[in-house]
C-alpha cells in the first residue's frame, strides 16, 4: 500500500517539493490535481524534503495536489516488439501503435563491470569513406559528432543508420523539431531499415524531463539487446539539448551553477551515459555515436569540452563534410591493421597530400604563381573533396581504398605520392604502370635508332679522310 500525500510545499516551473518519508532517489510518483494525473520522478532528497520533476509540467498543480509514490524507479518495456516502433521520452507510443507493458526493465543502471568487457577489435562499417578509411568506427566505441547549428548532422546519422553493419539501431532524439523526427522515420522506413530500429524521441514541445530520460531509456534498451547477443548502434542527437535540460532543472532548483550555468556534475552525468558503450564477453556490444552541437562553433563550450575528456576521439562536421583535420578515432589502430595491408598507407598518404593542397589553396588565394606541383595538388584536392569527403558517397571500404589509389595515380607519379615502393608495385593502378612501361621502351628504341646513324656518319667521315 503506497502512502498518499496531500500537501505540496513549493512549486517552481515543473518542479514540486513536499515532505515525505521512505522515498528513494529516482522513484516514480503520481501527481493528481484538478487538471489530471501526471507521472513525476524524484530528483532530489534533502532529509525529509523530496523534490519531484513532473513529466507534464506543474501548470495547474496546486498545493493541495495528491502525490502517491509508486515505490519503483522508471522502467520501460522490452521485447522484439519494440523494433520498427517510435516512442516518446517517457516510453509512450508516438506512432499510434499499441502501448507495451510486459517485461519491464530499469533505466539508469550502472555501467558494465570492466571484468565483463573485452578489448574492441571489430570495425563497424558504414560505407562512408571519411569514416571507414580515415577514422574507422570500432565496435563498443563512444564517439561524439561535434557540429555547429545548421550542419547536416541528423542526415549523417540517418545515413549511418541505413548503412552500418549492425543488428539493431537505437535512435534517441532530444529537443528535435517534429520535421527532424519525421525525416528520421520516413528515411528509415523508405529504405527498409525501420524494421531493425527503435526510436525514442523527445521533441521541443514535449516536457523537459522526457529530454533527460531519452539517453537512459535508449541505452537501457540497447543494453538488453546486447545481452541477447546483438550488435547495437546507439545514435543520440543531440547531447547539448540533454545538458540544457539538466541546466534548466538545476536553475529551477536553485542549485549553485558551474561554468555558464550548467550544473557542477555535468561531466559525471555525461560520463554515466557514454560509459554504457561496451563489448560484452560472450554476448553482443553497444556502440555510441552522439551528436554534440557547439553553440557559436565554440569547442570550449562546457558540453563539448567535457565530452572530449570522456570519449575516444571525435568527428568534426564542418561545411557538410567530416573534417579530416581534428577528427580522430583513437581506436582505429585496433582495426585498420587487419582490414587490408594498404589501408594505413593510403590513409596517411592522402591526408598528407590534402594538407599540402590546403597550403596551395592559401598560396593561390594570395596571388602566388602556381608551379606544376601546385597544379597537381589543386587537381588532387578537388577530386579528394568530391569523391572521398562528400557524405553522399556510398561505397564499401575496399572500393574506397581502390578509389584512393586511382585518385593518386590520376594526379601524381608513383614516386611523388609518398607510397612505399613495395605497396606501389602491388596496388598502383595497372593502366598507369602500363603507360609508363610503354613510354620507356620507346626511348630505348630511339636511342638504338640514333646509335647506327652516328656510326654510319663516322664511317663516311673516315672514307672522306682517306
Amino acid at each position: 500500500m503506497h502512502k498518499v500525500y496531500h500537501t505540496v510545499d513549493n512549486l517552481a516551473g515543473s518542479v514540486v517539493t513536499l515532505r515525505a518519508d521512505g522515498v528513494k532517489y529516482g522513484e516514480l510518483a503520481e501527481v493528481t490535481s484538478r487538471t489530471g494525473t501526471s507521472l513525476a520522478q524524484v530528483i532530489k532528497l534533502d532529509g525529509g524534503s523530496v523534490t519531484l520533476q513532473v513529466f507534464a509540467g506543474a501548470r495547474g498543480i496546486a498545493t493541495d495536489a495528491r502525490v502517491r509514490f509508486l515505490g519503483a524507479p522508471m522502467r520501460v518495456p522490452f521485447s522484439d516488439a519494440l523494433l520498427g516502433r517510435s516512442f516518446t521520452g517517457a516510453a509512450k507510443p508516438r506512432d499510434k501503435g499499441p502501448e507495451l507493458h510486459d517485461n519491464l526493465i530499469d533505466i539508469g543502471t550502472p555501467s558494465v563491470n570492466p571484468a565483463k568487457r573485452i578489448i574492441p577489435t571489430n570495425m563497424v562499417r558504414t560505407n562512408i569513406p571519411m569514416i571507414d578509411v580515415f577514422n574507422s568506427l570500432v565496435e563498443s566505441q563512444k564517439l561524439p559528432v561535434f557540429a555547429r547549428a545548421g550542419e547536416p548532422y541528423n542526415e549523417l546519422l540517418a545515413r549511418i543508420a541505413l548503412q552500418a553493419e549492425v543488428d539493431i539501431i537505437v535512435l534517441g532524439g532530444m529537443g528535435l523539431k517534429y520535421d527532424d523526427y519525421l525525416y528520421f522515420r520516413d528515411t528509415l522506413d523508405e529504405n527498409g531499415a525501420l524494421s531493425r530500429t527503435v526510436m525514442f524521441v523527445h521533441t521541443a514541445s514535449d516536457p523537459i524531463v522526457e529530454c533527460m530520460l531519452v539517453p537512459d531509456i535508449a541505452l537501457a534498451t540497447a543494453e538488453k539487446f546486447a545481452l541477447d547477443g546483438k550488435k547495437v548502434l546507439v545514435l543520440l542527437t543531440d547531447m547539448t539539448s540533454f545538458a540544457d535540460a539538466m541546466k534548466e532543472v538545476a536553475i529551477t532548483m536553485e542549485q549553485i551553477p558551474s561554468n555558464r550555468g550548467y550544473p557542477g556534475d555535468l561531466y559525471s552525468q555525461l560520463a554515466a551515459r557514454y560509459e554504457k558503450a561496451v563489448d560484452f564477453e560472450g554476448a553482443g556490444s553497444i556502440t555510441i555515436l552522439a551528436v554534440t552541437t557547439m553553440p557559436g562553433d565554440d569547442v570550449t563550450h562546457p558540453v563539448p569540452d567535457n565530452t572530449g575528456y570522456i570519449t575516444e576521439g571525435q568527428f568534426y562536421l564542418r561545411n557538410g563534410r567530416i573534417e579530416p583535420f581534428g577528427s580522430l578515432s583513437r581506436l582505429k589502430q585496433q582495426v585498420n591493421k587487419d582490414s587490408r595491408e594498404d589501408h594505413r598507407t593510403i590513409m596517411d598518404a592522402m591526408i598528407k597530400l590534402y594538407a599540402s593542397f590546403k597550403e596551395t589553396q592559401e598560396k593561390q588565394s594570395m596571388g602566388f604563381r602556381m608551379s606544376e606541383w601546385d597544379e597537381k595538388l589543386l587537381k588532387y584536392g578537388e577530386r579528394f573533396e568530391s569523391e572521398m569527403m562528400d557524405l553522399s558517397v556510398n561505397i564499401p571500404l575496399e572500393r574506397a581504398l581502390d578509389l584512393g589509389w586511382r585518385i593518386l595515380a590520376d594526379c601524381f607519379e608513383a614516386n611523388e605520392a609518398g607510397i612505399p615502393s613495395k605497396l606501389a608495385e602491388k596496388f598502383w593502378p595497372k593502366e598507369t604502370q602500363t603507360q609508363a612501361d610503354a613510354a620507356e621502351p620507346q626511348s630505348d628504341v630511339a636511342d638504338e635508332a640514333e646509335a647506327p646513324a652516328e656510326s654510319k656518319n663516322a664511317d663516311t667521315e673516315a672514307k672522306d679522310n682517306e
